[in-house]
């Protein structure tokens, strides 16, 4: 059981994390693809990927500790 939730926490964190780079990086327009994204150059997706990117830290960093155990 323990494997599995460590698995799968694994895929959540690493899906968190490239989600909330790509959030992140359309917020602020450095990634402006594609074109017609609604996401571009709004803060609010600044916030968000940000936020998806520390709670995907977070799974990971929840990962490690189980593994440890």
């Amino acid at each position: 059981m323990r494997k599995i939730l460590r698995i799968l926490l694994l895929v959540a964190g690493i899906f968190f994390i490239l989600f909330g780079l790509l959030f992140f990086l359309q917020g602020t327009g450095i990634f402006p693809y594609p074109r017609t994204s609604f996401m571009i150059n709004e803060r609010i997706w600044v916030l968000r990927g940000a936020i998806l990117f520390i709670l995907g830290l977070i799974l990971l960093i929840i990962r490690w500790v189980l593994k440890r155990k």
